[in-house]
């Protein structure tokens, strides 16, 4: 039984990473990656004019009401 000639490997993997490496540098290079926002935006508040009073009312359940 022959043995297995292994004496090619290095050469085949090491020339697989490289050729892999070349490809991939035209696409990465492509790609747009977000860059975080070097500002906290403040979020823009919109005041409301409203009719009714601006205090917190309770809102009771029904079941929570007394029996009639």
């Amino acid at each position: 039984m022959p043995q297995l000639d292994t004496s090619t490997w290095f050469t085949t993997i090491f020339s697989t990473y490289v050729s892999l490496f070349i490809l991939m540098q035209p696409k990465l290079a492509k790609h747009n990656f977000i860059t975080p926002p070097r500002t906290p935006k403040t979020p823009n508040t919109m005041t409301h004019s409203t009719t009714w009073e601006t205090k917190w009312t309770k809102i009771y359940l029904p079941l929570s009401s007394p029996p009639q």
